[in-house]
C-alpha cells in the first residue's frame, strides 16, 4: 500500500473515530437512560410493569412540563429560578377559587392564566429595568412566595368540590389525564422551538444576542415571550398539582425550580444559550425519576439518591463542555 493511501486511510479511521465521539457526547442522556433502564430491567423485575412505568409518568408531569417551558429560557442565555413560587401561587389561588366560587373548571384555567401573567411580570422586568435574570427571577420568586402564603393566610386550602381531582387523578384507557396533557404540551412546545420561526429566534438570542438585534430580531420581545412561556407552563403544572392533592400548599412549589434547571442541563442544553433541545430536557427529567424509582424499588440508602444524581449532572455538564471546547 503507497504512502498516499496508508495517509487516506488514517484520516478516514480518525474521522470515524471523532464522529463516534461527537456522537456519544450528543446523544450522551439517552445513552445514559437506556443504561439505566436496562440495569433495572435486570435488577427489579416489577420495573417494567405498565402500573410502575404510568406513575413514573403520572408523578413526573409537572416537573417534565416545567422543564420543557424551562429550555425555552436557558437557550436563549437566561434563567427562571421563579417557577416554583409561580406553580405555587397558580395552585392555591386555584384551590380557592374552587371553594369559593365551586366551579372546578374555571379554578383549574385560572392556574395557567396566573402563571402567563406572573411570567409577563418577570420579563418586563428582566427587559425593561435591564435586571440578570438570575436576580430577577430569584428576586421574584420571594414575592410570589409570599402572595402564595398571604392567599392561604399560612395554611392548607383543601378542596372537596366535586370533580377537582378529575385533572389530576381520572384516568382515559388506563392512562392519567396528567399525562396525556404532559404530552400535549410537550409536542406543542416541541413543534414551537424546532419547527417556527419563533424556535429559530431564540437560538438566536441564546447564541448571540447583539448579532440577533442587528438581524432584526426584537430581542427583548422575543426574552418576554420565553418567560410567558415559562410562567404558563409552570401555571399548568400547578393546575395538575392542586388536583391531585386537592388541596392549596403555599409551598407546594419550592424546590422545582432547581430540579427543572438541573433536568434540562443533565439533558445537553447549554447553560450559556443557543444549544439545547425539548426532548433533551424531557429525557433528563426522567432520568432523574429513574434513578429515583430505581433506590425505591432496589430498597436503596435514599439519602443517596441526590448524590448520585449530583454527579451524573457534574459528568454530563463536563461532557458537553469538553465537546464544546473541541470543536
Amino acid at each position: 500500500m503507497s504512502e498516499a493511501a496508508n495517509t487516506t486511510a488514517t484520516r478516514t479511521r480518525a474521522r470515524k473515530q471523532f464522529s463516534l465521539k461527537e456522537l456519544a457526547i450528543e446523544y450522551a442522556v439517552l445513552l445514559l437512560l437506556a443504561a439505566v433502564l436496562i440495569a433495572l430491567a435486570i435488577l427489579s423485575p416489577s420495573f417494567f410493569t405498565f402500573g410502575n412505568i404510568v406513575n413514573i409518568l403520572n408523578q413526573n408531569a409537572p416537573l417534565v412540563i416545567i422543564a420543557a417551558a424551562g429550555t425555552f429560557v436557558i437557550i436563549s442565555g437566561n434563567f427562571d429560578l421563579s417557577t416554583g413560587a409561580i406553580y405555587s401561587v397558580a395552585g392555591v389561588l386555584a384551590a380557592w377559587l374552587a371553594v369559593s366560587i365551586g366551579n372546578v373548571w374555571i379554578a383549574l384555567l385560572a392556574a395557567p392564566l396566573v402563571g402567563l401573567v406572573l411570567g409577563a411580570f418577570n420579563g418586563v422586568v428582566i427587559t425593561r429595568l435591564r435586571v440578570h435574570s438570575f436576580l430577577a427571577t430569584l428576586a421574584s420568586s420571594m414575592i410570589f412566595t409570599t402572595l402564595a402564603v398571604l392567599i392561604t393566610g399560612g395554611s392548607l386550602i383543601t378542596v372537596t368540590t366535586p370533580g377537582f381531582t378529575a385533572l389530576g387523578r381520572d384516568r382515559v384507557g388506563g392512562i392519567f389525564v396528567a399525562v396525556l396533557v404532559m404530552i400535549a404540551v410537550v409536542a406543542a412546545l416541541w413543534f414551537l422551538l424546532s419547527r417556527t420561526v419563533f424556535g429559530r429566534r431564540v437560538y438566536a438570542v441564546g447564541g448571540n444576542a447583539e448579532a440577533a438585534e442587528l438581524s432584526g430580531i426584537h430581542v427583548d420581545r422575543t426574552r418576554i415571550i420565553v418567560f410567558v412561556i415559562s410562567g404558563l407552563a409552570a401555571g399548568t403544572a400547578a393546575a395538575i398539582g392542586v388536583s391531585r392533592i386537592a388541596s392549596g400548599q403555599p409551598l407546594a412549589g419550592a424546590g422545582l425550580e432547581l430540579s427543572a434547571i438541573a433536568a434540562v442541563i443533565l439533558g445537553g442544553t447549554s447553560i450559556y444559550g443557543g444549544v439545547g433541545a425539548v426532548w433533551r430536557s424531557v429525557a433528563g427529567v426522567f432520568l432523574i425519576a429513574m434513578i429515583g424509582n430505581g433506590f425505591d424499588l432496589l430498597n436503596l440508602n435514599p439519602q443517596l439518591k441526590d448524590m448520585v444524581t449530583g454527579f451524573i449532572i457534574l459528568a454530563a455538564v463536563g461532557l458537553a463542555a469538553s465537546g464544546r471546547g473541541k470543536r
